[in-house]
């Protein structure tokens, strides 16, 4: 159990101010549920809090985090959890299925028309085709997002290979200077208006696909696929896409193609870093406008509703 000289804080996570009746409110559910797991009792605290996606879901991913920032705070004790292998992320388990294939090669209009299939938990076969593609070839690896999300294959109706590439997309960085200067937003606006920012969080072109061009034509098709999938799946649309590229490995060439804008670089800081260390590599960042006068709109007290894609006077000023 928590010590009661356990100091009460209000504290920010993930965009979202709790109060101290917030967390004293919490406190007590965790203590008097602590029969219940870990999922239920995050669960019944984003009921009791309203903390919901615009499409009316549970943040119960995001709670869970919470719970466990304030039982690293002493706050509260968290039901034992159930382990079912050994400490750390969960990898992948490898099989056949992600076995090297045969070279992709040709021109890139060749690949046309791109198709862009969701990968859902309602495909368990394909969830962990996608877990074992990313875990074998990427080099982050496969690891479970925070917040929002949505994945891709990326397929092609003349293509020997029924695959090409996979993607990633998830909740934006919480604070990136260098993108944060070009929107001009202040932090109320940032942490109100954060979700209508979509990271491009994994893209991984399998490693026997050799044709030039077809990175940037993915992406191209996923800055038009993306806002509608996103909306019917969480209810609204996302006004900016960003991602960041490290700067050791890669030069952002296919994202400079489908006229992605560069904004700079990060401080080597982690995503919920709080003591001012740079453990990480630098990346560039990049971002990619999907309505016209993005910075306004993501500047305004209530982010306005998506206005459709860019025109080319939008795609000029990019």
């Amino acid at each position: 159990m928590p010590s009661p000289q356990t100091p009460i804080t209000p504290l920010t996570f993930s965009g979202r101010h709790f109060s101290i009746v917030d967390v004293e409110m919490i406190r007590e559910v965790v203590a008097q549920c602590s029969w219940l797991s870990l999922t239920e009792i995050a669960r019944t605290l984003c009921e009791l809090l309203d903390w919901k996606r615009p499409s009316g879901k549970l943040k119960n991913h995001e709670c869970r985090l919470l719970l466990e920032r304030l039982r690293d705070q002493g706050q509260v004790t968290l039901p034992a959890l159930q382990l079912c292998g050994g400490r750390g992320p969960r990898r992948a388990r490898l099989t056949a299925g992600s076995d090297p294939q045969p070279e992709i090669s040709g021109a890139a209009g060749q690949f046309e028309p791109l198709r862009l299939s969701l990968v859902g938990a309602e495909q368990p076969a394909d969830c962990q085709l996608w877990a074992e593609y990313l875990e074998r070839y990427h080099y982050l690896g496969h690891r479970l997002p925070v917040g929002a999300s949505l994945r891709y294959f990326v397929r092609s109706p003349h293509s020997p290979e029924p695959l090409l590439a996979c993607l990633q997309w998830s909740s934006a960085a919480w604070k990136m200077a260098a993108r944060d200067r070009w929107i001009g937003w202040s932090a109320p606006q940032r942490a109100r208006n954060l979700p209508f920012i979509v990271n491009n969080s994994r893209f991984l072109l399998l490693p026997w696909v050799r044709v030039q061009g077809l990175a940037s034509k993915i992406l191209g098709q996923a800055a038009r696929q993306l806002p509608h999938d996103w909306e019917r799946l969480y209810g609204y649309r996302p006004l900016l896409l960003e991602t960041l590229v490290e700067v050791e490995r890669f030069q952002g060439t296919c994202y400079r193609a489908a006229n992605w804008i560069e904004l700079g670089r990060t401080e080597g800081r982690g995503r919920m870093d709080r003591n001012h260390q740079a453990p990480l590599h630098p990346k560039r960042i990049f971002v990619y406008p999907l309505c016209r006068h993005v910075q306004q709109r993501l500047c305004q007290a209530i982010a306005p509703a998506y206005a459709g894609p860019p025109d080319e006077e939008d795609a000029a000023w990019a």
